[in-house]
């Protein structure tokens, strides 16, 4: 007991100085707290429930109130509005959170924006955190009494695994059948329905993800997990995407080892989490690429060694400058940009990563060099988010012991009513790192 101990207390001080972390020894230490299964320890329950509030009536829906706010987006050019909605139900393998705080994120800005095309109205919104109010029906005991007890405090990933499909069976909860043929292809849950329905006319509205720009949301149980005490709710919310999306892209992609070098290509809330996991994994080099000086220069507190700002200088020349001629092990594509994929791309050493985050405009198209990419063995992975049943609560490990840091990516937070103003903000590029809308 007392060496096994020392040795996961030696784990964390290694990476809370970052000397010598990687992704080998996080997993090590965060999956003797969070098997793959998603079950707790025992102590971790304790911790977590020595704060839960529980309301035994709210498993029958009793105690939940009759309507809820929801913002609706409704057709490009036109402001999001609050409307009222009739308090969603969860079925089978879902669960109902009363969200606290959902980020603001690019994803949600090219639906408003019509560059990727999603059903309407919808609600939009995928990183959330909240506190579980009810159980579908036919719940399992494990969840309901174990796992995500009513009132345990939750964070959700944007991807919602079946946890049956072919790709969930193999472990691979990112490439999820029904999250694609079913969320965002149709916008709904994986039955075929949605779980909104505006409350003045019964009008069925669309879930963008679980429509987390709500005062209640309905989420797959697969896609949460518990939030300790110690962790608030606003800042939390970002550990769902930002940091779920950099996180799979560092880990499962590029798998950055200690000694390699790293660029970062966009250092908004995508781009900033992939420089801390960077960091704490041991990357030598990390060079940050932008052309906002206030976002490169907070790049240099999330671990940046290097900086580049390429609207005055050539991004590809400087990060081979830096490099001695040779290029970076990884180069990581954050913003979704033909531009910038070409650049990430040409980034790259010889046998080197180029991986791709950046959501794009629909239909966008990138180009490489062929001969350098089959000659020169480069290899371009894409990478859309983490696996949530595996993933997610090593990320709530890495922010409750300090090695990710919350506090510091969370630059802005809005009101609930102030929700246009928040992707309005975002559209114009006034937002260094994530933004959060609390709601309350």
């Amino acid at each position: 007991m007392a060496t096994s101990l020392l040795r996961r207390t030696s784990i964390i001080n290694n990476a809370r100085r970052f000397k010598f972390p990687s992704s080998w020894c996080l997993s090590e230490l965060l999956t003797e707290h969070f098997p793959i299964d998603n079950a707790v320890n025992e102590n971790a329950i304790h911790r977590v429930s020595k704060g839960i509030s529980f309301y035994s009536q709210v498993a029958s829906g009793g105690g939940l109130p009759s309507s809820m706010r929801g913002a609706v987006f409704w057709e490009k050019g036109k402001p999001l509005s609050i409307e009222e909605f009739h308090i969603p139900r969860p079925k089978a393998g879902e669960v109902l959170v009363k969200t606290k705080g959902c980020g603001v994120c690019r994803s949600d800005l090219h639906v408003i924006k019509d560059e990727n095309p999603f059903s309407s109205p919808c609600v939009l919104g995928h990183e959330i955190t909240g506190e579980v109010v009810e159980h579908g029906p036919l719940t399992d005991n494990k969840t309901k009494e174990r796992w995500l007890p009513i009132g345990s405090r939750v964070v959700g990933s944007f991807h919602m695994p079946c946890g049956t499909c072919f790709y969930c069976s193999k472990g691979h909860d990112d490439l999820c059948e029904q999250f694609f043929a079913y969320n965002k292809a149709k916008g709904t849950l994986y039955d075929g329905e949605t779980r909104l329905f505006l409350r003045s006319s019964g009008k069925p509205v669309y879930m963008y993800c679980m429509g987390g720009l709500a005062e209640y949301c309905v989420v797959l149980a697969n896609a949460l997990a518990v939030l300790p005490n110690l962790l608030p709710y606003t800042e939390s919310a970002i550990l769902g995407c930002a940091v779920f999306t950099a996180y799979g892209a560092m880990t499962h992609a590029a798998k950055v080892r200690p000694g390699d070098s790293v660029a970062v290509i966009g250092t908004g809330g995508v781009g900033s989490s992939c420089l801390q996991i960077a960091r704490a994994f041991g990357a030598f080099e990390i060079i940050a690429v932008d052309i906002q000086d206030d976002k490169l220069d907070q790049a240099k507190t999330f671990g940046a060694t290097h900086t580049v700002n390429a609207a005055r200088e050539d991004p590809v020349g400087k990060i081979m400058e830096i490099t001695g001629g040779k290029g970076v092990d990884v180069a990581v594509e954050a913003l979704g940009k033909p531009q910038t994929f070409s650049q990430c791309t040409q980034s790259v050493k010889d046998g080197g990563k180029a991986v791709m985050i950046g959501l794009t405009q629909a239909g966008a198209v990138g180009q490489i060099e062929i001969n350098r990419l089959v000659r020169r063995k480069i290899k371009i992975i894409g990478s859309y988010g983490g696996r949530a049943r595996q993933d997610l609560p090593k990320l709530v490990r890495l922010a409750e012991t300090g090695v990710f840091n919350l506090s510091n990516t969370v630059s802005r937070r809005y009101n609930f009513e102030e929700v246009d103003k928040a992707f309005a903000d975002l559209n114009q590029g006034k937002i260094v790192g994530r933004a959060v809308i609390e709601i309350r």
